[in-house]
């Protein structure tokens, strides 16, 4: 079974930043991709963004450019956002997801495993 544990989530005023990270434990596979997606209230999942594992390539959802960077450790099992200039909009669940085989970045349906999800909140 493979575990993957959210932290770094919390409240945060608009214009700060926070690092979420993702730690994958128990039986880790050569990922394809790793990624984050978030959740608002009312809302659909969305993709946030992507890395590939393999040859370290970023995919970011236009409404996250320029203010997130997503990176990884192999060594760690470790995936991170970092996640500048957040704006009220930003407020979701965060999700760490990750994909083993090749496929879309950006459907929830790629991804064969979830971590639990970690709460950010932006306040005006």
């Amino acid at each position: 079974q493979v575990h993957l544990v959210e932290s770094g989530g919390g409240l945060v005023q608009a214009g700060g930043s926070l690092r979420l990270s993702c730690a994958a434990s128990g039986r880790t596979f050569s990922w394809y991709a790793m990624s984050w997606l978030r959740q608002a209230p009312g809302k659909e999942r969305e993709f946030v963004a992507a890395i590939n594992w393999s040859g370290g390539s970023t995919y970011y959802a236009d409404s996250v450019k320029g203010r997130f960077t997503i990176s990884g450790d192999n060594a760690k099992n470790t995936v991170y956002l970092q996640m500048n200039s957040l704006k009220p909009e930003d407020t979701a669940v965060y999700y760490c997801a990750a994909q083993l085989y090749s496929g879309s970045y950006y459907s929830p349906r790629s991804y064969n495993y979830w971590g639990q999800g970690t709460q950010v909140t932006v306040s005006s």
